[in-house]
């Protein structure tokens, strides 16, 4: 039973909207004309993104201890190579000078059991066990070896340097005198030099995008201004995009980067061709039907549906190849209305 007052509800809904469609065709409905124009196209993917560093590093302790001395503040310029913290390093170069007597040690027993052992070995009578004890010095001499170098790293761990020319952007322990983990004191530098867009392509168009690509950036904080830049690289492994979609990062990058700051926020029109001086129509003067496309054609004050063939798709227009000549009219609204053969009142 409720099948089939869903279905008798569908039946006088389609009347009712058969009656009033009869009836502005009686009364004459207005329709919306175009002429066909040749004008230029850009063939463009839109991608929104975020504005990144590529050259963005954190620096973090690799052992616990005391900071001891912080030489840079957020906002600072520093140099490759700069010094930016450092820890306590006293029980660290105790530490380095026991591993360093302990190897000495090591070093005078093992010169001590070769020369022990020389007349031996010269006259070819290194038993088993000789040749064991042998062994054994050489291993404890190259394992002190490896805890002096340990120590020595240690040491010079202790002390954070920029890797490149930049601008510290965030710390997170900017006094000295506390008690720090490897977790817990941080310094990130980046250069702003190497600034670049992050744009996140759909995985339905990544495969137009290519290196080399022209590109119209818009950022949210200059929204009168239009950048260009040029995509530089394309990530080979997916990402999530801000709908929860598969996307494809696409870094674009551009020159004149001075007035950006990371995480600003923007659209990049990404541009694989232009054309010029093409036959152009809007969108909403084709239609599809059983694999072909159509639009329908003012002759005589009547409409005329014509088959067409198209190229490019752009957001407002397409390319029209053939079908259609310069100056022809054709008709955008209530195309769904037409029959061949209507007169047409123009609005």
């Amino acid at each position: 039973m409720k099948k089939k007052i869903i279905i008798t509800s569908i039946i006088v809904l389609l009347a009712i909207v058969g009656f009033f469609a009869t009836k502005n065709l009686r009364q004459g409905t207005a329709f919306s004309m175009t002429a066909v124009s040749k004008g230029d196209m850009e063939i463009l993917t839109s991608a929104s993104g975020v504005i990144k560093a590529e050259k963005d590093a954190t620096l973090r302790f690799q052992t616990s201890g005391l900071l001891s001395w912080v030489g840079v503040q957020k906002g600072d310029a520093v140099r490759k190579g700069q010094a930016v913290a450092s820890l306590d390093k006293r029980d660290l170069q105790k530490r380095f000078q026991k591993e360093m007597n302990d190897y000495l040690n090591e070093r005078w027993d093992f010169e001590q059991t070769q020369d022990d052992y020389k007349e031996i070995k010269e006259n070819r009578l290194v038993t088993d066990s000789i040749k064991r004890i042998l062994e054994k010095n050489q291993f404890d001499l190259n394992n002190s070896v490896l805890d002096v170098e340990i120590a020595d790293l240690a040491v010079r761990f202790s002390t954070l340097t920029s890797p490149f020319e930049g601008i510290v952007v965030e710390l997170d322990q900017p006094y000295a005198g506390v008690n720090v983990a490897p977790t817990s004191a941080f310094y990130r530098i980046i250069d702003p030099k190497s600034i670049y867009f992050e744009a996140k392509v759909d995985e339905t168009d990544i495969s137009k995008v290519k290196i080399g690509d022209r590109v119209k950036l818009f950022v949210d904080a200059y929204p009168e201004e239009t950048f260009e830049g040029t995509v530089g690289k394309i990530d080979f492994s997916a990402t999530t995009s801000s709908g929860g979609g598969t996307a494809y990062n696409a870094w674009i990058y551009f020159t004149n980067a001075e007035n950006f700051r990371l995480g600003m926020n923007g659209d990049a029109e990404i541009i694989h061709s232009s054309l010029t001086d093409v036959l152009l129509v809007p969108i909403s003067a084709f239609s599809e039907k059983g694999g072909k496309t159509f639009v329908w054609k003012l002759i005589d004050g009547k409409a005329q549906q014509v088959e067409i063939e198209i190229g490019n798709i752009g957001d407002e227009y397409i390319q029209v190849v053939s079908g259609l000549s310069e100056g022809d009219q054709v008709i955008t609204s209530n195309i769904n209305l037409l029959k061949e053969g209507m007169q047409i009142k123009t609005q």
